[in-house]
């Protein structure tokens, strides 16, 4: 079962974070350095169909050595669940069946806001903005879960 809170416990066996901010068309993807402190995009996956995007994730899992995984949780601003919250614990228990490591389920509320922000503020088209926002929202969910989980704060 995902995870609502876990940021303040350390990683298990000291792998790498991934985080996925999970769309209907694209998965935003970021991974942790090492030591779990800062957090880097890596290419956004194209979603087909379930058993292709799963093994496009666990390609991930392998390659990077993850250990945990959090997933972008999609709260309205209220703090209260919606469909596409319940999508996420949906996918959240598929993942944690599959690779056996802890996921966490992160709430990302204006992530993807704070992402599209940053993203305005460079001087890249709006076409190279719509291909990256999803890798910079799973970076943002990424680094605000570090920050916290450094700090003993938790989230969700």
């Amino acid at each position: 079962m995902p995870t609502q809170d876990n940021a303040q416990k350390p990683t298990p066996t000291g792998g790498r974070i991934l985080a996925l901010d999970v769309g209907s068309r694209r998965i935003g993807v970021a991974v942790s350095d090492a030591l779990g402190i800062t957090a880097q995009g890596l290419q956004t996956i194209q979603r087909r169909n379930k058993r292709a995007d799963l093994a496009q994730l666990e390609q991930l899992v392998r390659e990077y050595a993850i250990a945990e995984i959090v997933v972008g949780y999609p709260l309205r601003m209220s703090g209260s669940t919606g469909v596409q919250s319940e999508k996420m614990e949906v996918f959240a228990a598929e993942l944690g069946k599959r690779f056996e490591i802890p996921i966490h389920l992160w709430d990302e509320r204006l992530t993807s806001a704070e992402a599209n922000r940053l993203l305005r503020e460079t001087e890249m088209s709006i076409k190279r903005r719509a291909e990256v926002v999803d890798r910079m929202a799973a970076v943002l969910i990424l680094q605000n879960f570090l920050e916290n989980r450094a700090s003993g704060r938790r989230s969700c």
